[in-house]
């Protein structure tokens, strides 16, 4: 199965307008319609299989070549982790609905992680070149805890009302 980035899929790779982990970035750019998703998970990034489903399912990706809507259908593997993506896909859109379906007792670090970046870097991102090296302080980050760590630099940056989706979401 080879990848290629849709129209959607080029401009957010420009305008940044959903965010992507550094990771997912790195794996989405490897999607160039000459490379296998096999290739692309073997390229070391630590990108899942899950995380190109869900590239898939927001518009971002496509398959190339003759049937690629009936190969997509027909993929064993691709309609469970669309369902199970398609959930979390509002997250960079709509913070706040995202968390709320998933107990929050119940998460992870690693998907606290997962729901709080995209908010994170949306935050950073809108302010501009004077949130520039706060950005990329947020976009350096691998782990739940750092991100934490960084929360009171943010909540200070933005404010507390406009923090609070992101607050939300490392709770």
């Amino acid at each position: 199965m080879i990848l290629v980035k849709t129209e959607a899929g080029q401009r957010v790779l420009k305008d940044r307008s959903i965010a992507l982990t550094p990771r997912q970035r790195t794996a989405f750019i490897l999607c160039d319609g000459k490379r296998s998703v096999g290739d692309v998970l073997e390229a070391g990034m630590g990108v899942s299989r899950e995380e190109i489903d869900q590239m898939m399912a927001q518009g971002l990706l496509e398959l190339v070549g003759e049937g690629a809507t009936a190969a997509a259908v027909a993929a064993p593997v691709a309609p469970a982790p669309i369902q199970a993506s398609s959930a979390p896909a509002p997250a960079p859109v709509a913070a706040p609905p995202a968390p709320a379906p998933i107990p929050g007792e119940g998460r992870s670090d690693q998907q606290r992680y997962k729901d709080a970046y995209p908010i994170a870097t949306q935050l950073t991102g809108s302010l501009g070149l004077r949130g520039f090296r706060l950005n990329l302080s947020v976009e350096g980050t691998s782990t739940y805890q750092q991100l934490l760590e960084l929360f009171p630099k943010i909540q200070a940056a933005v404010g507390p009302e406009k923090a609070a989706p992101l607050e939300k979401a490392l709770r």
